[in-house]
């Protein structure tokens, strides 16, 4: 294909979703599966291509030019400050980066032992705002997994995390004390493909606004 559309999708929970919208909108990947080792799938009638990424990347292949445009959560966008044009609210993937802490009965005296508050969180720069917009020092204790643990065993007395229905939380004896952004998936565009690709993309972006539309005409 000469110049196709390159569409960064993220592989876990945001494909499917992604996936049944994109094939509302007619673009249908030869031999698409999630499944599959492949991270590369082409719709030649639409002159679209596919790559599949860790949501993480998401932003980062389209910053840099690698896809053109790319559906990426919001609190990635917050954590990385990519460079980015970003012209729609997909309004899937509904979660919220909160602050939790053990419940009273679970409470650990964590902070009587250490002259800062300790917080586990993978999202260290959000994490950072926040707490300094609210004039409170910290630790930040970076982990990349099972942060609800950290209050538990005495690693950390607060965590900034993502939740989408609060139930790990509440298995884990924590509770939400503060909501700092609600997230949804958002359509990032590269600034450079917005102007060198500009009709091309710029339908693409006036299409998925029609469809979210008319979902949302559907279901209202």
């Amino acid at each position: 294909m000469k110049h196709p559309l390159v569409i960064a999708l993220s592989k876990g929970r945001l494909l499917e979703t992604t996936i049944p919208f994109f094939k509302r909108l007619g673009i249908t990947p030869d031999d698409f599966s999630p499944e599959s080792r492949r991270l590369t799938f082409e719709d030649k009638k639409n002159q679209v291509t596919i790559l599949l990424v860790r949501a993480v990347d998401v932003p980062t292949y389209v910053e840099h030019g690698a896809a053109d445009m790319g559906i990426a959560g919001k609190d990635l966008l917050l954590e990385h400050l990519c460079d980015l044009y970003e012209p729609v609210d997909m309004g899937f993937g509904h979660c919220r980066i909160i602050v939790a802490e053990p419940t009273e009965e679970n409470g650990s005296n964590n902070r009587q032992r250490y002259s800062k508050l300790r917080v586990a969180t993978k999202y260290t720069n959000i994490t950072e705002r926040y707490y300094s917009e609210k004039g409170i020092p910290i630790e930040i204790i970076k982990l990349y997994g099972s942060i609800e643990l950290a209050p538990s065993v005495g690693l950390a007395d607060q965590i900034v995390d993502l939740t989408s229905t609060g139930e790990t939380l509440k298995a884990n004896n924590l509770q939400i004390v503060d909501e700092i952004v609600e997230c949804t998936a958002r359509l990032v565009v590269n600034r450079a493909s917005l102007k060198l690709k500009y009709p091309t993309v710029q339908t693409m972006i006036q299409k998925i606004k029609a469809a979210l539309k008319e979902e949302a005409l559907q279901t209202g």
